[in-house]
């Protein structure tokens, strides 16, 4: 009874969900989109389990959680007792930090020892390396307090404001990080951004500052959370890497993992100069290559280390962005038939400036990373790509439309249909997300790799997997309007009557995975072939 009243007490919003595992990827949306931890909370058993792919994910991709778990006293543990496992040890590989405090039951913890465990799991959430926390709380019978034990509850509840600031960063603090020489030529590559949604100004501000000292290329990934002025960026990096051979001793500077590009791998994995790989707290290896040292305090912090003296010319290598742009201006026009780099590009361009989009892990990711340009990067993306799985997409969108208002989420069926319980939150709280389906009947990514198969029954039951499901049915089932889109002329109307309704739309965009893959190939080779040759 008193849940609810307690909750708007403390500022907190409480929101119910009857899958726990769409549940804690609507948390993982919320806390990427605000920087503070969110909290999930379960009853015991199999409740737990379901947690294990946001928190996954939520480690992977350094952003806090906070999960509550219920369980039963240790008397009725190992004994056969109903709802009784070892959940205590479900999500301890991917934790920052595993408590069970009273395995008799939390009714017997001094309310200072509380408060204490409160606030040192928000400092584990939070830092050095932000990730997620459990604590598994025990609960002895009778379970329900009663209604006077509740509002003596809600007298009783300290307003003392909990320590919240995250542990200090022993990296962030290291005497001499590694330098690179801004007078020579290097590059930057920026990755996906990970950290905090609070400290991502800072990071901006540093790297803008390097960019001005050297004066070398910008390759940024759309979810480096970079703006399209930052300086020297080069917009369609990936469609010119292949023919750009490196000076020798470039020195790269890398910032987070590596963006969703094998071009770009390859391209780095020749380089013979030193590269730096900067992380933001995150202290395991972001190098699959092989091929950098890494730091992990910061690039804030790195800044500070380096000299301060600029460039006195700025390092340019042969890219073209404006004959990229042509050349794609030609082949993907806003008419016929829906294809998916079109459909990258155009989305790029007729979203409302400012509006966030998150991208599917898969083929949406990459297809914004090659086709979008500045269009696309001008915008804050996001991406769950800390694990690269599909899980949870529906409800990490709904996460992030709930705390940043309108927000777009362009997705695979398969991804979207691995998810179709995130549908269950738009009735209760209706955030306002517009999602635009790529329907390609299974997984088209696959028909971007070098799979050799007998025949295309035997590729689309080992990989494509299609799935005879009508989405837009399956949307109206829970209350959320639908339409298609037939043709690229309609995208722009179908685009403002999403954007127009009050809470979730579903766009469902039909389009042939064999000839996108085929018109891949044929715009890479276009661009290639353009005159002047890159």
């Amino acid at each position: 009874m008193a849940a609810g009243m307690l909750a708007d007490q403390a500022g907190l919003r409480l929101i119910t969900a009857v899958d726990e595992r769409s549940a804690a990827f609507l948390a993982l949306g919320l806390a990427t989109a605000s920087g503070r931890a969110v909290a999930v909370v379960t009853t015991s058993g199999t409740a737990v389990a379901n947690l294990l792919p946001a928190a996954v994910e939520a480690d992977r991709s350094n952003q806090p959680l906070l999960l509550l778990t219920a369980d039963r006293p240790q008397r009725l543990k190992s004994c056969g007792s109903n709802q009784t496992v070892n959940q205590e040890d479900f999500l301890q590989p991917v934790c920052r930090w595993v408590q069970n405090p009273a395995p008799n039951g939390l009714h017997g913890m001094p309310h200072s020892d509380l408060e204490a465990l409160a606030a040192r799991s928000w400092r584990y959430a939070h830092g050095p390396t932000a990730g997620p926390v459990q604590l598994n709380l025990a609960f002895e019978e009778p379970l329900h307090a009663s209604t006077d034990e509740q509002l003596g509850l809600m007298a009783a509840a300290s307003h003392r404001p909990i320590d919240r600031q995250p542990l200090p960063c022993e990296s962030e603090l290291a005497q001499s990080p590694p330098t690179l020489d801004p007078a020579r030529p290097g590059v930057v590559v920026a990755g996906p951004w990970r950290g905090l949604a609070s400290e991502l100004p800072a990071y901006q501000r540093a790297l803008h500052r390097w960019l001005d000292l050297s004066g070398w290329p910008l390759l940024a990934d759309p979810l480096a959370a970079l703006p399209a002025e930052f300086p020297g960026r080069v917009e369609f990096w990936d469609l010119q890497l292949d023919p750009l051979i490196a000076p020798a001793e470039l020195q790269v500077l890398r910032l987070g993992p590596l963006p969703a590009s094998r071009r770009l791998e390859r391209w780095l994995g020749a380089i013979d100069g030193p590269q730096l790989l900067v992380s933001e707290g995150e202290e395991r290896s972001l190098d699959p290559l092989g091929k950098a040292q890494q730091w992990s305090g910061g690039m804030a912090a790195w800044i500070r280390f380096q000299p301060g003296q600029a460039s006195d010319g700025r390092f340019a290598l042969p890219f073209a962005d404006d004959l990229v742009e042509s050349v794609l201006d030609q082949q993907l026009p806003l008419r016929g038939v829906v294809n998916e780099p079109a459909l990258s590009r155009h989305l790029a361009r007729l979203l409302p400036s400012g509006l966030p989009v998150m991208l599917a892990a898969s083929s949406p990711v990459r297809d914004w990373l090659t086709w979008s340009g500045s269009a696309g990067s001008d915008r804050h993306c996001f991406s769950f790509r800390g694990a690269s799985g599909i899980d949870g997409t529906l409800s990490l969108a709904m996460g992030l439309s709930l705390e940043l208002g309108r927000t777009v989420l362009i997705t695979g069926d398969l991804a979207l249909l691995h998810d179709s319980n995130g549908w269950l939150h738009a009735r209760a709280s209706a955030p306002p997300l517009l999602v635009l389906l790529i329907d390609n009947n299974g997984g088209g990514i696959f028909r971007q790799l070098p799979i050799d198969v007998a025949s295309r029954s035997g590729f689309d039951q080992l990989f494509a997997m299609p799935q005879d499901v009508d989405h837009l049915a399956l949307a109206a089932a829970h209350g959320v309007p639908g339409r298609n889109v037939a043709s690229l002329e309609d995208l722009p109307a179908a685009l403002e009557w999403g954007l127009a309704q009050p809470g979730p739309a579903l766009l469902r965009c039909c389009t042939d995975r064999d000839a996108d893959a085929r018109l891949r190939t044929a715009l890479r080779a276009a661009v290639q072939n353009a005159e002047p040759l890159l």
